[in-house]
């Protein structure tokens, strides 16, 4: 692929990302777009017509040059000569490569032939609500014809590959037809500029909008039923903080997800509706949809309001009733050939009254499988508000679902980092050790909750590490318990659970017996000991509810078990920190949570307590300049070296990414070796 871009090629681009950006045209990941350009090659010499296409896994909103696949046409062209039907379509796609130019840019889409068999310059793929919507109605064909009089083809469902750009190429070919709408699946159009082909996309999906808009019955989804009625907004977020451990305990049987909540207008009128069983059962419609979504969601059917208890109780029930029916549709239509069945667990969970909740091995991957069964929602309504929803049968989500293509697809994906799928709070995040730690464990790939006091700052580090599908901050003043369950609930809420906690937000006011005064004492036993308490308190319930074990860090002191001068009070809080550790470990060890604690030596450099004052302090105990403070530590250390913030989140990063996996009750140095303060 050549740095600076043919012209055809810069407005395919331009065009992929008008129409990504906007999520009732295209989804997140979902869709294709083409141009075919001429260009001399320079192997020969000689012109040579390319395909530009996106690659598979692109998405169109955000796609770059470096996600186009480039083939050479006439050698694509010429697979049809070799094709042997659609028993043996897939085969196809292993010849693509053959086709390539250059160094071929992405890896070759099934969708490639839609594209390359069509003699329009310029090609768009799109699965918009609107046009899903007449796809997936019982009479879709009729209603195609109904508006569009022939200018917009239709095509019964086929699994993307060869035969379906055969169809395409046909379509094409005929005179005034500007697109077709693929039953069960979405929109082709195509046009001889990039401006003509973006043009009809829009004009077709426009139109098909209008239509449903106009002729549509006044309830598509029938009467809201009595108790369903949405929650007002802080009762449900309360609900959903309350919940998510449970649902994410289920979602997680066969392995660890992550969360996201959605509560759109649009998500609690369906969940309010009387027809809202039979649609969910169903599932979801183009395949797009159920890739993400799996052939059909999980329906929470207990009472608004009724205890979590009993809530649980009955997940358990849904939950064993959803593996045993997803297992039987594995069993009816595997074949000896099929991949092994990926997962039994919901992906997505409603919830009348509270909203939706959906599951992904990452933030990103369970946003956008939330967003994905919107838009199967809004073709469910559109369907049902002019015809009957009727999406493809089960036969052929599962010959997509479990298609060996995606199958690779999916093997093509680059193996989880060692914290993924794990969702962290660290107290104190915004600065020192706290920053240090959060930034290890979200580069390790987990999701992190930055609690602290500064509000401005945690937001700041939370942007810094990637924005909501990376890292959320929540102000926490670790001293109130309504200040920390809040926090904690705010952070469930944003990922679906909480798996590892470090208790790191610290202060410290050095002095005497004499010197100490009884609010200094107070204030920092009720910072770092109640406040470890209170952190691990308040997620408790969330913990266990998970039932996927977890960990907690306490960030203690040498002081813990060094006893050094003019720091009682510090260093006492500390000891109570630390002798917490072995407490928890012994009565958290039942449900898998694992609890270890860290004493680092004075970590002078990014310390926000050092640079409040503290540090003046214990340089004027040691009689040495403040500035001079970190090399005196580290000379008094076995290895004379200081201790940095980096080093204690690397030790957060050892007890916590598996490396040591039955290892509870311990209290790490990590003070370059204080002789005073070997454990014993």
């Amino acid at each position: 692929m050549t740095e600076e871009l043919p012209a055809g090629v810069a407005e395919l681009i331009a065009r992929s990302n008008r129409l990504g950006s906007d999520a009732t045209v295209t989804n997140y990941g979902g869709g294709n777009t083409s141009a075919k350009v001429t260009q001399v090659n320079p192997a020969t010499g000689t012109e040579t017509e390319l395909l530009y296409v996106k690659g598979s896994g692109g998405d169109l909103g955000t796609l770059k040059a470096t996600g186009l696949a480039v083939l050479e046409r006439d050698r694509l062209l010429g697979l049809d000569a070799v094709y042997r039907g659609v028993e043996h379509e897939d085969e196809m796609v292993g010849l693509f490569p053959f086709c390539s130019f250059g160094t071929g840019g992405a890896t070759p889409s099934i969708d490639t032939p839609m594209h390359g068999l069509v003699d329009f310059d310029h090609v768009d793929h799109l699965h918009p609500d609107s046009v899903i919507a007449l796809a997936c109605a019982a009479d879709g064909e009729e209603l195609v014809q109904k508006i569009w009089g022939g200018t917009v083809g239709w095509v019964p469902w086929k699994r993307p590959g060869w035969e379906l750009g055969k169809a395409m190429r046909e379509l094409s070919a005929q005179p005034g037809v500007i697109g077709a709408v693929l039953g069960g699946h979405g929109l082709t159009a195509w046009g001889e500029t990039s401006d003509e082909v973006e043009a009809r996309s829009l004009q077709i999906i426009r139109q098909a909008q209008e239509y449903l808009d106009a002729q549509s019955v006044a309830e598509p989804f029938g009467p809201v039923v009595a108790g369903h009625e949405a929650l007002d907004p802080a009762a449900r977020r309360a609900r959903a903080a309350e919940l998510f451990p449970h649902l994410r305990g289920i979602a997680s049987a066969d392995r660890r997800q992550v969360g996201h909540f959605t509560d759109s207008d649009v998500v609690l009128d369906f969940l309010s509706r009387e027809k809202l069983p039979q649609l969910v059962a169903l599932g979801t419609s183009c395949p797009d949809h159920f890739l993400r979504t799996k052939v059909r969601p999980l329906l929470l059917d207990t009472a608004v309001d009724a205890p979590i208890d009993e809530v649980a109780a009955r997940l358990a029930e849904l939950h064993a009733e959803y593996r045993t029916e997803y297992q039987a549709y594995y069993d009816r239509h595997a074949t000896p050939e099929s991949p092994a069945i990926r997962g039994a667990d919901p992906a997505i969970v409603l919830v009348p009254g509270v909203g939706m909740f959906s599951f992904g091995a990452d933030k990103q991957t369970a946003r956008v499988a939330g967003e994905f069964y919107v838009n199967a929602i809004n073709v469910m309504r559109g369907a049902e508000g002019v015809s009957r929803y009727a999406p493809v049968s089960e036969a052929d989500k599962f010959d997509v679902e479990y298609w060996q293509l995606e199958e690779d697809k999916l093997k093509r994906r680059p193996a989880p980092k060692a914290l993924a799928g794990r969702i962290a709070l660290v107290t104190g995040g915004a600065s020192g050790i706290g920053l240090a730690t959060v930034q290890v464990l979200a580069e390790h790939g987990a999701n992190v909750i930055i609690a602290d006091v500064n509000a401005d700052g945690a937001e700041k580090v939370a942007e810094e590490l990637g924005g909501p599908d990376k890292a959320v901050a929540v102000a926490i003043n670790v001293t109130d318990f309504d200040q920390v369950k809040a926090g904690i609930a705010a952070g469930v809420v944003a990922f679906g659970g909480i798996d590892l906690i470090v208790n790191n937000a610290g202060i410290t006011r050095a002095g005497s017996v004499t010197d100490t005064t009884l609010e200094d004492w107070d204030l920092q036993y009720s910072i770092m000991p109640r406040g470890s308490f209170l952190v691990t308190k308040a997620a408790e319930a969330a913990l266990k509810a998970q039932g996927l074990g977890g960990d907690i860090i306490n960030i203690c002191s040498k002081n813990s078990v060094f006893a050094g001068p003019n720091n009682i009070a510090y260093s006492s809080a500390k000891a109570a920190q630390a002798h917490m550790v072995r407490l928890l470990a012994a009565e958290l060890g039942e449900y898998g949570v694992r609890v270890n604690g860290i004493n680092p030596d004075g970590v002078v450099r990014g310390s926000g307590i050092f640079s409040g004052g503290w540090g003046a302090s214990r340089a004027k105990t040691y009689g040495v300049a403040e500035e001079d403070l970190g090399k005196y530590y580290a000379q008094r250390t076995v290895l004379k070296e200081e201790v940095l913030p980096e080093h204690i989140a690397l030790a957060v990063l050892a007890l916590t990414n598996g490396t040591l996996p039955i290892t509870t009750g311990l209290l790490v140095p990590v003070d370059s070796g204080v002789p005073q303060a070997f454990m014993r």
